[in-house]
């Protein structure tokens, strides 16, 4: 991946948006003004009208914080409890997270916050022998297998690595209500399942799939999830070892049984 990928989530101080970044790319966010014209606009008084300034880079990225009295947190929701604080007027701060959740000070009972996708983290060829950085072998898809998104490229692959017959890829919500048992998925909605197939297709096995027309949006996402399950398949991605990731398959209530 080149580049990043920045989503403010619906109800979150605004509507929806999703934002595409290349290397030297930058986004303004906060409140917003005709003085000060924003990307990523947080409708939320306890936001400056212009916080902040999301830089992508060729590895990583940076935020820079605009405000002169609030301090941001930025969280590594797939880490353990890792956080970094970045104080009133920082500039450039590096962020190392794949994936991380900004939280911005609000009035609100709920957090205002967005979620940065990071540049793809390269990882060596397990397999590969030792030598100098320019001679070793890197992964062709570089994934963290700790990460929510494996652990819904699993739950998508797991009927073929059970049954190893062609059966329909798994829907979004039959993904949310299989990883429910998960720690880490308990608060899993359809959205953010939408959200991690769009980041395995796009970023990290780049997979094209056309962009669809105002009829054509559910062929699409079913073409998206099935692109995934295939490539993950055939190059090994997924393994059936993989499978002791999800959670056991008796923990899970009966559909009927929790209405």
């Amino acid at each position: 991946m080149s580049g990043i990928v920045v989503h403010l989530p619906e109800g979150s101080g605004g509507d929806a948006v999703t934002l595409r970044l290349g290397p030297g790319e930058r986004v303004r966010f906060g409140r917003g003004s005709a003085a000060h014209p924003v990307e990523l606009r947080i409708a939320d008084e306890a936001v400056s009208r212009l916080a902040g300034e999301i830089r992508a880079t060729d590895d990583h990225w940076q935020l820079s914080n605009l405000s002169t009295t609030h301090g941001y947190l930025v969280e590594n929701p797939e880490g353990a409890g890792e956080y970094l604080r970045v104080p009133p007027r920082r500039l450039g701060a590096p962020i190392p997270f794949e994936f991380s959740r900004v939280v911005l000070p609000s009035r609100r009972d709920t957090p205002v916050f967005f979620q940065v996708f990071a540049p793809d983290h390269v990882y060596l060829d397990p397999h590969a022998a030792g030598g100098s950085w320019e001679s070793r072998t890197l992964t062709a898809y570089s994934l963290d297998e700790t990460a929510t998104y494996f652990l819904v490229l699993v739950a998508l692959c797991e009927p073929w690595l059970r049954d190893r017959s062609p059966v329909a890829v798994p829907t979004t919500p039959q993904v949310v209500e299989r990883l429910r048992g998960h720690a880490s998925c308990a608060r899993l909605t359809a959205r953010a399942v939408s959200a991690h197939i769009d980041y395995l297709a796009d970023e990290k096995l780049r997979i094209g799939v056309p962009a669809p027309d105002a009829a054509g949006r559910a062929d699409r996402r079913n073409g998206k999830r099935e692109a995934v399950v295939g490539l993950a398949l055939k190059f090994g991605i997924v393994r059936e070892e993989h499978l002791a990731l999800l959670p056991p398959r008796s923990e899970l209530a009966e559909p009927d049984a929790r209405r």
